[in-house]
């Protein structure tokens, strides 16, 4: 059976390091520390505050096991400006004219993990992400959308 491969681009890598580490950090100091101090205060039967620690602590250790479980099946899509811009890929920065809104939007196509609409990052997996997968500068596309009508983009530049 094949390994599961998650691409994610180089920031989107670093960022979930960073998250492991916080989490560890955490994990080892501010959590250990509650456990502890719940432990002094006797009996562990009925002790909400040990209780609620170790639940957040497992928790963590499930989000930490799972990061690292993607760090370790990653594969870096580096997008170093010298890539090829003729296609929309992954880790490409795309602008696109709505024609049903009458106005450009640009953003960055990235995996499901990295996803962030306020960071202007949008999933492939994502209605939007699906259709322009692959396509070219200028390609005119339909999208379905959720009211089940259609919405009408073109592809104005990739980078």
């Amino acid at each position: 059976m094949a390994e599961e491969v998650y691409k994610l681009t180089r920031e989107g890598y670093e960022k979930l390091k960073k998250e492991r580490d916080e989490l560890k950090k955490k994990l080892m100091g501010e959590i250990a520390e509650r456990i502890k101090e719940a432990r002094e205060l006797g009996d562990l039967s009925e002790n909400s505050e040990y209780e609620e620690a170790k639940n957040e602590q497992g928790k963590i250790d499930s989000r930490i096991k799972e990061i690292e479980y993607i760090l370790d099946h990653a594969e870096v899509i580096e997008n170093n400006g010298n890539s090829d811009n003729s296609k929309v890929d992954l880790g490409k920065r795309v602008k696109i004219k709505d024609y049903r809104l009458n106005q450009d939007q640009e953003f960055i196509l990235v995996t499901a993990q990295e996803a962030n609409l306020s960071e202007k990052k949008i999933s492939v997996d994502s209605p939007i992400g699906r259709a322009i997968l692959g396509r070219k500068k200028g390609d005119i596309i339909k999208i379905k959308t959720a009211k089940g009508d259609y919405k009408k983009i073109e592809i104005k530049d990739i980078f």
